[in-house]
């Protein structure tokens, strides 16, 4: 390979095999496919009848693909609902939810960016005693 090749491009590191990448949660689970530089990707499987808490960051923004399933998005207060193919952003500072209104699984890719992507950088709204 050539020394200049990769000149100006972010090196990613491949996540080694042996490491545990699965987050299980009371909703699904998450696995992380690929960290860079101000980038991660995941992998989102949500259970039937199952959301995650709305929430938002301050230092990301995310993009959402459903690669199987139906997604009900409610982002920044507008509901919408995504199918197979289809994907949604989520800008930063932006509260959002995903919910799986199906009965199989729902399986997304997300695409997290930005300046920071720590887990701290979570901000969790209280439920909605309707949901």
């Amino acid at each position: 390979m050539n020394s200049n090749q990769n000149e100006g491009q972010a090196s990613t590191m491949p996540l080694p095999e042996d490491t545990s990448t699965t987050r299980i949660r009371p909703w699904g689970k998450v696995t992380v496919l690929e960290e860079g530089p101000r980038y991660r990707i995941n992998r989102i499987e949500l259970n039937p009848g199952h959301h995650i808490s709305t929430q938002m960051h301050y230092h990301r923004s995310e993009h959402w693909i459903v690669v199987s399933g139906t997604a009900k998005v409610i982002c920044d207060g507008k509901e919408t609902t995504l199918v197979q193919k289809q994907s949604t952003y989520v800008p930063m500072s932006t509260p959002h939810r995903v919910e799986n209104p199906g009965v199989i699984p729902l399986l997304m890719i997300e695409v997290q960016n930005g300046e920071y992507l720590g887990e701290d950088d979570i901000t969790r709204f209280p439920e909605d005693p309707e949901s």
